[in-house]
């Protein structure tokens, strides 16, 4: 599985934007797509998850009602629209892909990886 994030980039306090996780290879066997995010100097973090369960669909408590995540499964495409941005929402941004019920918030859940997408938050 490849994954390839997109749509990153310089936005105002309050603005809004949408990334996006294209799948190839097998996006079939995979189960979950998760987002996470990494500031300088700080660890990665979670961000929100989709599955293939029913109603399976997570966040951080630091994006719920801000963040949305959802999927176009005819584009094999998971997106993440970010609404209401602040400083603390600038980072560059991970999606993952795993193909097991696993820990949805750990990293080492996901065997695969996208590249990263820079969201820059300015006030």
């Amino acid at each position: 599985v490849q994954l390839q994030a997109s749509g990153g980039g310089l936005v105002q306090a309050g603005g809004s934007l949408r990334l996006s996780c294209q799948a190839s290879g097998r996006p079939d066997s995979i189960y979950a797509v998760s987002w996470f995010r990494q500031a300088p100097g700080k660890e990665r973090q979670f961000v929100a998850s989709t599955t293939k369960a029913p109603n399976g669909i997570y966040y951080a408590d630091s994006v719920k009602g801000r963040f949305t995540v959802f999927r176009d499964n005819t584009k094999n495409t998971v997106y993440l629209q970010m609404n209401s941005l602040n400083s603390e929402d600038a980072a560059v941004y991970f999606c993952a892909s795993g193909t097991g019920r696993h820990d949805l918030r750990a990293e080492a859940s996901y065997p695969y990886w996208g590249q990263g997408t820079q969201v820059t938050v300015s006030s």
